[in-house]
Order: structure tokens, then sequence, then C-alpha cells
């Protein structure tokens, strides 16, 4: 069969701007849209992004009916609700408002509603799935993020906790990626700090997992351009946004963080989650999100500070970052150069480095932002221990679809060295 030799890029079209969100309405009915589905979460429901939205809808005429009930964390009993709600009646658009959960759940729903499969699993990525491809083009879904981290708006990618294997799973594929995404920094005035900081963490890892991942060139070929993977590897136009979205990362993360009243920061973090997810979107990640799977789909009683959550909480960027620093440390060897390119784009100063040191420098640079955004120090201050570490590698292994982009593969003995060396960040 031998290795690919092409890569493809697949992004939403992006319009970014204070105040877009008002545009919506009008981007509907231009599309001769009679009945919306609008999809957002308990809290944002009750915030100006949905007002806005709705009043923009009104304006426009278009009639609409609003599902609140998006978990944060999506798990698939939360998508079959909204799935079920989505099937009482007949809608020919989507807009979805907040966070990547509310965003993976419209999609979800677009996509089940449109092409019901046989059994829920079928489209879902293997070997949990079947990882069928989606059948044909769907309906039109308008995205409006609500946080600047998961590049959800961006990406043909659906991530949710299958709750009896206690792990993230998820649902690639191009059709997937929402019509239009709309950044608008207004809508994220509303977001906590801890919400900021989670989220922007999350475009950090993007970022750096995306420029360390393996070559495209180093998949099998597949038999038909339809089956070459969302997550095909590095490349060189993902490359290109990657390396901005840490550049900008570094500039802006902290700032927005510390004072969320500074719009220049929290703008320029909304559009780094896009160039991100049309890096990672294309290229795909690999093991601090295959690695976090598990120790949000685990987690036993710890509640994240600025999340108005029901229920026991990792957040998804905690969750990842809290497995990278000892993740880099770990992949360097297959590339120092990408690894020390990518601690430099966040502020690190490699003159005089050597390649053998690569992994430490980045993965200090990476300690560095977490202590300044004041995340708990390691998966220990989470609720872990050592003893949970074959429970966590066990729901690592069936991600193949970002475990298997590694630059450098992980046993499940690597893996349990990773979990034991993120017990404690610093």
């Amino acid at each position: 069969m031998g290795f690919d030799n092409a890569f493809e890029m697949a992004v939403s079209s992006i319009r970014f701007g204070k105040g877009v969100t008002r545009e919506v309405g009008m981007d509907l009915a231009e599309l001769a849209v009679k009945h919306v589905l609008v999809i957002t979460d308990p809290v944002i429901r009750r915030l100006p992004p949905v007002a806005t939205v709705i009043d923009s809808l009104e304006r426009s005429k278009i009639r609409y009916t609003i599902y609140d009930r998006v978990r944060v964390e999506p798990t698939d009993e939360s998508f079959l609700d909204a799935i079920e709600f989505a099937r009482r009646d007949s809608f020919d658009a989507l807009v979805a408002i907040g966070g990547g959960s509310t965003i993976d759940t419209a999609k979800a729903v677009n996509l089940y509603v449109t092409y019901p499969p046989a059994d829920f699993l079928d489209y879902v990525n293997p070997p949990i799935g079947k990882g069928l491809p989606v059948p044909g083009p769907l309906t039109p879904l308008f995205a409006i993020p609500t946080t600047a981290g998961t590049g959800s708006e961006t990406t043909g990618v659906t991530i949710f906790d299958l709750t009896k294997m206690h792990a993230k799973t998820g649902i690639a594929n191009r059709r997937l990626k929402p019509t239009l995404g709309i950044l608008d920094p207004d809508n994220t005035v509303t977001m906590p700090p801890e919400v900021a900081a989670s989220s922007g963490l999350d475009i950090l890892s993007h970022a750096v997992e995306s420029y360390t991942a393996m070559p495209f060139t180093g998949r099998p070929m597949p038999d038909s351009p339809k089956m070459r993977p969302a997550y095909q590897g590095s490349n060189p136009i993902s490359d290109v946004w990657s390396i901005q979205a840490l550049r900008m990362v570094a500039q802006y993360l902290v700032r927005a963080v510390a004072d969320t009243s500074d719009e220049e920061a929290r703008s320029q973090m909304l559009l780094a989650a896009s160039y991100a997810g049309v890096g990672f979107g294309n290229a795909g990640v690999h093991l601090p999100h295959g690695m976090s799977y598990p120790v949000s789909g685990h987690v036993k009683s710890y509640r994240a500070p600025g999340y108005a959550s029901d229920h026991p909480l990792v957040p998804h960027g905690v969750s990842v970052i809290l497995n990278a620093p000892a993740v880099f440390r770990f992949t360097a060897v297959a590339n120092p150069d990408r690894h020390l390119q990518a601690a430099e784009a966040l502020g690190a100063n490699i003159s005089g480095v050597k390649p053998g040191d690569a992994g430490r420098v980045l993965a200090d640079r990476i300690t560095w932002f977490m202590r300044e955004l004041k995340v708990p120090n390691g998966l220990r201050a989470v609720g872990y221990s050592s003893s949970d570490i074959p429970m966590l590698v066990e729901g690592t292994l069936p991600q193949h679809r970002v475990t298997k982009l590694s630059p450098k593969p992980a046993s499940p003995d690597d893996l349990a060295h990773l979990f034991e060396s993120a017990m404690v960040s610093w």
C-alpha cells in the first residue's frame, strides 16, 4: 500500500469582528431558512450572546426553537438528549452559541438527525466505533463561540464522553464542519478567568501537538480520497497556522485571563483559537489529548472553579495541559527542531540550546504558563494517584485517532511513565 503523499486542507468559513453576532439572522434569511434550532447551555442561555442571536433572528423574521440543555463536557447520553429533542420537529438550519461542548453537540445533532445510523457508534472513531463516513451534505450550521479555546467552529470533529467507558471519543469527518464560524469578541466578555485560562491552554496544546505531530507522509495511503482522515499529520499549511497561534498565545493569553476588559487580548485569543483550529483540524493532535480523555472521563469529585457545573469536572483544557510537559519531554527526541521552534514561539529563549534539551525547554515553558495561570499542580491535584495509572492507560489506548499521530510511538509502559510524571507538574 505504501505511504500517503497528499494532504487536504478543509476549514470552515470564518467571520471576525466586534458585534458580528447580530448578522446571523441576515445570513439565515439569505439561505431562505424557515425554522432554526438554536443550541446552547443553561448558563449561556441567560447571557447576552443568546439574547443577541434571538434579536437577530426576530429582526429577520426567522422562526426559532431553543435547546438549552447542553452539558459541559458532553456525553453520549447528553448528545442523545439533544438529538431526540431535534427529531421532534423539522429544522433547516442550526445555530450553536457557546463553548466547544455546545458546538460539538450541534455537530452531532446535525449528523444524527440528517443521517440516522443503525447504531449510535456507527460514526464513532474506531476501534470504539465503526468510523463510517458521513453519507452526504449536512444542514447549515452556524457556530458562535463564547470561549476562546476549542476551535470547534473550524473543525470537522465532535468529542464526547462515552459513559460506559469513562473515556472520551469522537467523530471526525470534514462534512461536520460548521458552515460559518462567527467570531465576535463581545461574546467572550462574560467568560470567567478560570474558563479563559483552561480554554487558552487548550489552544496552546492544540498548536504544539499539531506542529509536532507525525508528518502526513507517515500515514498509510488510503483506498480512496474520502478515506483520508481529518487528522492527517503535520503538513506545511497547518504548520503556518499552528506556529502563529503559539505566538498569539505567548503575547495575549496571560493578559486575557488577568483582565477580562482587555478587549485586544480577548480578540486575539478568539482568533488564536481559530488559527489553532485550522492547524489541528487538519494535522491532528496527539498524546496530550489522547491522555486527557480518561482524565476527564474518570474524574471523581474535583469541581473546577469558575465552571457552573452540576457534576464533577476537570475542564478539557486543564486535562490536556496537565499531561503536556511530560509528553513533550518524551516526544522531543523524534524531532528536536520542531519542539524548539514551538518553545521559541511561546517566548522561550532557545539560543545555544542543544537538541537533547529541546523537550525540557518546551516543557518548562508550558509549565511557566500553567503556574502563571494557577492551573492545578498535576494530576494529583485533581484527585488522581499512582494507583489510577492502569485505568488511565486503559482509557488512552483506544484513542488511535490521536495517539497514532505521536511523533514517537508510546507503548502502554511509556504511557504509564508519562502519567506518573504528570502526577506533579512542578
